[in-house]
């Protein structure tokens, strides 16, 4: 009962936008809430996905969302380069861009396509 309780509840509260707040936070932050994430797995007695494994998945899955809709304001930025194997990756000039959603995402999407 309680392994279906952890995922509807309080993972998806972990997990609320947490594609926008994670690139921001802090070590700090990022620590307290994997501490959380191991208390549930010693309450439950099994392996949880980590908090950086719920980003990336996450993060993924939007950015897949954006790649395929072409009416996406965000869709230009995931622009490929002339080889079409990688993305180009996005200039910033302020930390606030760069710890936003876009930058990470490219980077994860390109990430991902280097690998077989």
């Amino acid at each position: 009962m309680i392994v279906v309780f952890y995922p509807a509840i309080t993972e998806s509260i972990l997990t609320s936008s947490i594609t926008v707040w994670y690139a921001a936070a802090t070590a700090k932050d990022k620590g307290r809430l994997q501490h959380i994430i191991c208390s549930a797995e010693r309450v439950i007695g099994c392996n949880l996905p980590s908090l950086q494994d719920l980003y990336t998945s996450r993060t993924r899955r939007q950015a897949g969302k954006i790649v395929a809709d072409p009416s996406h304001p965000g869709h230009h930025l995931f622009e490929s380069l002339p080889s079409g194997s990688r993305l180009r990756s996005i200039k910033t000039k302020t930390s606030r861009h760069k710890n936003s959603f876009f930058p990470p995402a490219v980077g994860l999407i390109t990430q991902t396509r280097d690998c077989p």
